[in-house]
């Protein structure tokens, strides 16, 4: 996979499907590497006439990381937000939405179509808040505002993101195996050996849990999403599950309530996943959206 200078950092990336295409980038979550946009998955978007660029986050997978920050004390970055201070953090989630317009640039890409799912969603939402100029459409999914007053985690789904993290390939496998029954998709079939197989897979391509702490404290402190996501005029789809207990379909109404125009896709059975039963649900809704109903 190819590596390339955006933003003063190093970005890596891969693309499926003709340059000459509607670029359509993929932003992934919460210390997730670009391979969990599955390449099938990936294969199906470009088949409607996209050129997909997935790229993995900075601190996540094979882009830069950022060791010498060190890793950042998430209960005091939260006391002092309510003692009305301003943290400092190692980077911003504005910090990584630019990412991704450096890497168009890096590309020699004008403008593309961008599609983020959990915290990918609140980057791509920054993106187009930030640069909307640069931005064809935006679509977010199973994502948020930061509104403050929605409902929060399930307990058991907050347990299983801020787990410790683990060490070895076996003890990351079954830390996925045991993730995906609390936050996965109870509406679709769970393939236990295909989680298993993707989370080896993550394991032995970049393994880096310190990024996860960082990219939290990026995401925390962005605030509220509203204002901006209100002065968007731009197509926009939020698709979001219905049973997702991580960030509840509160979360993706809010953001489609707050985006002018936006189309609402809202996935039965859905979880905190890309389950692969929905894929052609997703596809079929994102290449509307882009005008690319057809290969």
């Amino acid at each position: 996979m190819p590596q390339i200078q955006a933003n003063g950092i190093q970005i890596e990336f891969d693309t499926f499907g003709h340059e000459t295409n509607s670029p359509l980038i993929l932003v992934m979550g919460l210390g997730a590497q670009m391979t969990a946009w599955d390449e099938d998955f990936c294969e199906l978007l470009s088949s409607k006439g996209h050129y997909v660029i997935r790229y993995d986050n900075r601190d996540v997978g094979l882009s830069s990381r950022f060791d010498e920050a060190g890793l950042p004390d998430m209960e005091q970055l939260v006391m002092e937000r309510m003692a009305g201070k301003i943290p400092s953090i190692p980077y911003t989630l504005d910090d990584m939405a630019a990412d991704g317009i450096g890497l168009m640039d890096a590309l020699g890409i004008t403008q593309a179509h961008v599609c983020g799912a959990s915290l990918g969603g609140m980057v791509v939402q920054a993106m187009a808040i930030n640069h909307p100029e640069r931005i064809l459409s935006v679509t977010s999914i199973m994502s948020t505002t930061g509104n403050p007053d929605l409902p929060p985690a399930t307990p058991e789904a907050m347990e299983a993101l801020t787990a410790p993290r683990v060490n070895n390939r076996e003890a990351a496998a079954q830390r996925s195996l045991e993730t995906s029954k609390v936050t996965g998709s109870p509406g679709f079939p769970r393939d236990e050996a295909r989680i298993v197989r993707k989370a080896l897979e993550s394991f032995d391509r970049a393994f880096y849990p310190d990024g996860v702490a960082r990219q939290m404290a990026a995401a925390m402190l962005h605030g509220d999403r509203r204002p901006g996501l209100n002065e968007l005029n731009l197509p926009a789809l939020v698709i979001h599950g219905r049973e997702d207990p991580l960030i509840p379909l509160t979360g993706g109404l809010d953001t489609h309530e707050n985006i002018p125009n936006a189309s609402l896709m809202v996935v039965e059975g859905m979880g905190h996943d890309l389950p692969l039963g929905a894929w052609h649900q997703i596809a079929d809704g994102i290449a509307v959206l882009t005008g690319r109903q057809s290969g």
